[in-house]
């Protein structure tokens, strides 16, 4: 059995018998278990220079590999061109978009000392599976190296339509980059197809047969892998968070109120403006819900030195003084805007006591939270999921979610108030709609399915 090595912009070690704090990890780690294997990535150190070894970290059968970036690698590579350029035109956010030379050839460089220091640690037989925007470049740099292992690429954003992709001044050195894998993964039908029209229209591209693209001289597998979450493990975790004494608190802080949920990072992508926006029209047109429901938004900030982030955040302050401002009661307090971060177990119970999961981005590549809050609810009682149509999630998930176009914030306003009428029977169907497919698709699924694709890859 060939050995994985996963290569991802920041790696997350897990330690053997503690629970993970997210989907991925555990799947990345499922993965190395069972051949063995290395997680390579950035240390999240900054250092004088990145000329040193990569750390190694053994845990049993399992490498955890890292090295630093210098200041100047982290503005360029990770600030500069994957979270100024291609964050942004991957959310359809042009004007939000930078376009640097300087960036851009800094990207390139971190992807070339990546593969420089992977190098030495590979063997022939290994499978190579990279993620996400920062690491596009990564399998071509290690062809380019004399690497012909199998290599597999699995994007965790949305990738843009050719019409948004060509404002990219070097979009064709891009996608040859991404044809340098044997396999490319997409969160959803829609972004394959973005992908393969791109390659038919700008480079002459032809469908083999299937999901077999030919172009830039190599023949790849393009598919959607959605990704999804742990699902089983959330019902449990969920259903003992119910009564932990951190959720009886939050409880009895809403005296018998209703709760939306809302869990994001705080990013421009997440619509949370126009999603604050649609609580206040809920109180303009159903003024019934007033001192009757509460909106819980919890947005941990990232990304603070960028400044459209610092933006976000003082927006989000003003609207939310605004409509706390505007409705409180002296017992009551409509918006509860926590800027913060909280464990995940206690996430879950929060999920588990929220009538409704409001998840609304602008455009996602997937968003866990939207199946992570499905995973929670109590089956016998469960909320609503008022979803956007722009998340990744939704295709999967429209068969039991309120469906939204987060633009409209009247017509979020009005899915609000259905959710919150919305009869038990039919929130029960709803939820064991979405459940079937959860359990169904859930990670391990996911990245088994991903796995099996690499493996058959042809090999060298």
């Amino acid at each position: 059995m060939s050995r994985i090595v996963v290569v991802s912009n920041r790696v997350a070690p897990v330690d053997e018998g503690k629970a993970s704090s997210g989907g991925l990890a555990v799947a990345v780690l499922a993965a190395l278990k069972r051949a063995g294997g290395i997680w390579f990535g950035w240390s999240g150190e900054i250092a004088e220079n990145s000329s040193g070894s990569p750390g190694i970290r053994q845990v049993g059968r399992l490498t955890y590999a890292t090295i630093d970036l210098t200041q100047r690698d982290y503005e360029e590579y990770y600030n500069g061109f994957a979270n100024s350029t291609l964050w942004p035109l991957f959310h359809y956010r042009l004007d939000l978009t930078e376009f640097s030379r300087r960036t851009y050839a800094g990207y390139l460089r971190v992807n070339s000392l990546f593969a420089s220091k992977l190098a030495p640690m590979l063997r022939d037989t290994d499978m190579i599976w990279v993620h996400d925007y920062h690491l596009i470049p990564f399998g071509e740099q290690l062809r380019q190296m004399g690497f012909d292992q199998r290599m597999g690429f699995f994007l965790h954003t949305p990738w843009p339509v050719p019409e948004m992709l060509l404002a990219l001044p070097n979009h064709d050195s891009l996608v040859r980059s991404l044809c340098a894998y044997d396999v490319v993964g997409f969160q959803t039908e829609g972004d394959r197809k973005a992908f393969v029209d791109y390659l038919i229209r700008e480079v002459g591209g032809e469908i083999v047969d299937g999901n077999r693209i030919r172009a830039f001289g190599r023949t790849l597998r393009v598919e959607a892998f959605p990704i999804s979450v742990e699902t089983r493990e959330i019902e449990s975790q969920a259903a003992q968070s119910a009564g932990s004494r951190q959720i009886e608190r939050l409880r009895v802080s809403l005296a018998g109120r209703e709760l939306i949920v809302g869990v994001d990072r705080l990013d421009y992508s997440k619509g949370l403006p126009q999603r604050f926006q649609a609580f206040e029209e809920l109180f303009e047109h159903y003024p019934a819900n007033r001192g009757q429901v509460t909106f819980m938004q919890i947005a941990p900030p990232t990304r603070t030195e960028v400044a459209e982030y610092a933006q976000i955040r003082r927006e989000l302050e003003t609207m939310a003084g605004h409509i706390n401002g505007k409705f409180a009661e002296f017992d009551w307090m409509p918006i509860r805007y926590l800027n913060k971060s909280f464990p995940r177990r206690r996430l879950l119970g929060f999920y588990r006591c929220a009538r409704i999961g409001l998840v609304t981005p602008l455009r996602d590549g997937m968003n866990l939270v939207a199946k992570e809050y499905v995973a929670a609810q109590d089956p016998d009682d469960p909320g609503v999921l008022v979803l956007s149509r722009f998340a990744g999630a939704a295709p999967e998930l429209a068969v039991g979610a309120i469906i939204v176009n987060p633009y409209d914030v009247e017509g979020v306003a009005e899915s609000l108030q259905r959710a919150l009428n919305m009869p038990r029977e039919e929130r029960r169907e709803r939820h064991a709609a979405m459940m079937k497919v959860l359990r169904e698709n859930d990670i391990s699924h996911w990245r088994e399915r991903f796995v099996q694709a690499l493996e058959a890859a042809p090999y060298g």
